[in-house]
């Protein structure tokens, strides 16, 4: 297994429901973090936190406009981590 992705950490991130639908509610695109924790109906640290963990990951990008910060998925390493994932199931 490539050493470069970690599948129990990938894998652990996936298993909370709030990260999988920030993942979902990114599929369409990059959105500022104030339109992911309304959408998500969290306070705004606790979706704080979850983007966090999914930063960690690469599986999130973001960049800062202002006092604005944007995320986005960042589809080449969720891409990866799926073909990891494939090697060790298939």
């Amino acid at each position: 297994m490539n050493k470069k992705f970690n599948i129990k950490k990938y894998l652990d991130a996936l298993s909370e429901p709030n990260r999988l639908a920030i993942l979902s509610f990114l599929k369409n695109g990059e959105k500022c973090a104030c339109e992911i924790h309304p959408k998500l109906k969290l306070p705004q640290n606790l979706s704080s936190h979850h983007l966090k963990v999914l930063k960690n990951l690469s599986l999130l990008k973001s960049r800062r406009e202002g006092i604005k910060i944007f995320y986005s998925r960042n589809e080449k390493i969720i891409k990866n981590y799926q073909l990891e994932l494939t090697k060790i199931i298939i």
